[in-house]
């Protein structure tokens, strides 16, 4: 959740705001001037005309939390791309490449040739040819003209218009973008997809890349999927919220490359890549809220809570959304704007509506905080809300319970939790990074035990470097940690 800003949110909260997360973006990060793909000097380019302007580019990218400070990435991004044009249907054509300082895993490319890479994505990956694996299949998505069609373009246009809107809430800008149809996102229809993942294959091969990298990247993408469901999170709108099962194209992918040739053939430049990895930001950044031994800190807020026993959090630019492993409990965290002179209560219920038990409604103090309390009981959920005010700042904290069950009692356990915290506290949060380490032995515990994750550490790490569950590591080969 994004600091410093009030929440504009619906007056609607219900089941389907616990159970839905946005893309983490960062309204501050910096914005640099994308490298061009270099193409022969004799090859027509693009022209303005044809490229979304810098205002709508920057916009597009402050949207998904800026671009990253990572020069040796973006480097090597540009010299995969550079390769992969070079070996594909498309020599002529010019790319720009924009690594994007978001924690999600997403990929996605426009029309004029304009590339978007998350530093969450580059972080799943275990070599250069998995990373050029996901760029040859955006650049397969422009050759093949998918963004062409005027219904793909009125659709990417209304989903990008709906980014800038909601996250940076800007909806004058989001209407204007939706009218000029200039922007275009991924979300190609299921037939597209496969289409450019077996393009995307063929032109991983003729670039001299493992054409295997595919089936691999698609598999990893789709455990890190299982892993957030098997916690209980809620679904984030990543790179396969409008695609094919990720089984069907692992499996088409795999075939694609079959018949290429037989595995180990091409190169996957591990050594390097994880070089250039070495000390990538990894996850959430404390400005944005990150979660320590158990609690969720803010620096940007300068707070901090308890995180309830058995829940698992989200946090989204938005929000901080919870859920239990089995989903009978969800929670959300948020900051909402306080109008002058209304209450807390009546903020509640101004932000709620649903109906309120007037035997739940309660105006009190909290830790020397004022507050209010409100419960709701729906057909299947039973809601207990409350509004703190800290430091001229109002937070809202919601809890439900499936059924019946009233979630009362570790509610508020979870609100008396909420307090300020010191500044040189929150100035010892340090974000965590990507570290590669060398295996000194073949248990995975060793090095899932470094690991500063919230939770499932070995699990995590499995993933992360792409291993199954009972594998032994390979002493002296490098391997991915997450540490601070």
């Amino acid at each position: 959740m994004r600091g410093g800003v009030g929440i504009r949110r619906a007056a609607s909260l219900g089941l389907a705001a616990l159970a839905l997360s946005a893309c983490v973006a960062d309204q501050t990060g910096s914005v640099g001037t994308p490298r061009a793909v270099r193409v022969p000097a004799e090859a027509p380019r693009v022209t303005g005309r044809d490229r979304a302007t810098d205002a709508d580019h920057l916009k597009l990218v402050a949207s998904f939390g800026g671009e990253a400070k990572a020069p040796a990435v973006t480097r090597l991004l540009n010299e995969v791309t550079d390769r992969l044009v070079r070996a594909g249907d498309r020599p002529d054509q010019s790319y720009v490449v924009t690594l994007l300082d978001s924690p999600v895993v997403n990929a996605f490319a426009l029309p004029n040739g304009r590339l978007y890479v998350t530093r969450g994505l580059v972080a799943l990956a275990n070599d250069t040819s998995e990373v050029a694996g996901v760029l040859a299949h955006e650049i397969a998505h422009v050759t093949l003209n998918h963004a062409t069609a005027r219904s793909e373009l009125e659709l990417r246009s209304a989903l990008v218009s709906k980014v800038v809107a909601d996250v940076l809430n800007d909806p004058d800008t989001g209407a204007q973008l939706k009218n000029q149809s200039r922007f275009a996102l991924a979300r190609f229809s299921r037939e597209q997809e496969l289409e450019a993942d077996a393009a995307g294959v063929k032109t991983l091969a003729a670039a001299g890349y493992d054409p295997f990298a595919e089936a691999r990247f698609l598999t990893a993408l789709n455990r890190t999927i299982q892993l957030k469901q098997g916690g209980g999170t809620a679904n984030e709108p990543d790179m396969l919220a409008t695609h094919p099962g990720t089984a069907e194209r692992v499996a088409l992918a795999t075939r694609a490359a079959r018949r290429i040739g037989a595995p180990g053939i091409g190169s996957d430049d591990r050594s390097r890549f994880l070089a250039v990895i070495d000390g990538l930001p990894y996850g959430d950044s404390p400005r944005d809220g990150v979660v320590r031994n158990g609690r969720f800190l803010h620096s940007g807020l300068g707070i901090a809570f308890t995180v309830p026993d058995g829940f698992n959090l989200e946090n989204t630019r938005s929000a901080v959304l919870g859920t239990t492993a089995d989903g009978s409990r969800r929670l959300l965290f948020d900051q909402i704007e306080a109008k002058e002179g209304q209450g807390l209560d009546a903020m509640l219920k101004a932000t709620w509506n649903d109906s309120l038990d007037p035997a739940g409604s309660e105006t009190t103090e909290v830790n020397g905080h004022q507050a209010a309390f409100a419960l709701s009981r729906g057909k299947d959920w039973t809601f207990r809300l409350a509004a703190l005010r800290l430091d001229g700042a109002t937070y809202r904290m919601i809890m439900a319970a499936k059924g019946s069950a009233d979630p009362e009692v570790p509610f508020r356990r979870w609100v008396a939790s909420l307090a300020e915290v010191p500044a040189d506290e929150m100035a010892s949060l340090r974000p965590t990074r990507l570290q590669i380490v060398q295996a000194t032995g073949p248990g995975t515990e060793d090095l899932a035990r470094r690991m500063v994750v919230p939770d499932r550490a070995l699990d995590r790490f499995l993933v992360l470097n792409g291993l199954e569950r009972g594998a032994t590591l390979v002493p002296g080969r490098s391997y991915k940690i997450v540490t601070e």
